[in-house]
């Protein structure tokens, strides 16, 4: 069991640091749009890189930080009934969600990009556009790499409900949540 929990902390890290790189990249990402609409409109320049690379970093800020939103729970969900439950059981609709749609949904992407990824590799594919972004395979990297550590870190939200399930009374806690306040 305690092998389990040092995997899943070993998981929440990697999805914090990812989380960490995708916040900064919507501080570049906001400099680069900042930058492009300054360009165009006061100086009628303007870049077709710079706006591949605005739909580059947003494609990157997602990705890399889906897998932290799966860690903090900060996901979009319809919650009118699970937002009543009791902890116990929403552990049990977490840990069938993750296995009936998550994890199979990311195992899909995972294989079908595999090939769509080496292939834009092995073509050394840049922009198709005069003036576009080189290495756009590279970006394209980033499809597997996001939906691999959504995967891993559903396997850390499955092992983390299965403790909490394990757990008589005490809900098992998290080493990287912020501990609640207290209201007075």
């Amino acid at each position: 069991m305690e092998i389990l929990c040092k995997l899943e902390r070993l998981i929440n890290r990697i999805s914090g640091a990812t989380g960490w790189l995708a916040g900064w990249l919507c501080v570049l990402m906001i400099g680069v749009v900042f930058t492009d609409v300054i360009t165009r409109y006061f100086f009628h320049g303007g870049s077709i890189a710079m706006q591949e690379l605005e739909w580059h970093l947003f494609a990157a800020i997602f990705l890399l930080g889906a897998a932290y939103v799966v860690r903090e729970d900060a996901n979009v969900r319809v919650d009118i009934i699970y937002a009543h439950l009791k902890p116990r059981r929403k552990a049990i609709i977490d840990i069938c969600g993750y296995l009936i749609f998550v994890i199979p949904m990311c195992t899909l992407i995972l294989y079908s990009s595999w090939d769509f990824v080496s292939y834009s590799y092995q073509l050394q594919e840049t922009s198709s556009d005069p003036g576009g972004l080189p290495y756009r395979f590279a970006f394209k990297a980033l499809l597997p790499i996001g939906y691999g550590l959504v995967l891993i870190q559903s396997l850390a939200e499955i092992l983390r409900n299965l403790r909490l399930l394990a757990e008589k009374h005490n809900p098992p806690l998290t080493d990287y949540a912020a501990p609640q306040q207290k209201e007075s």
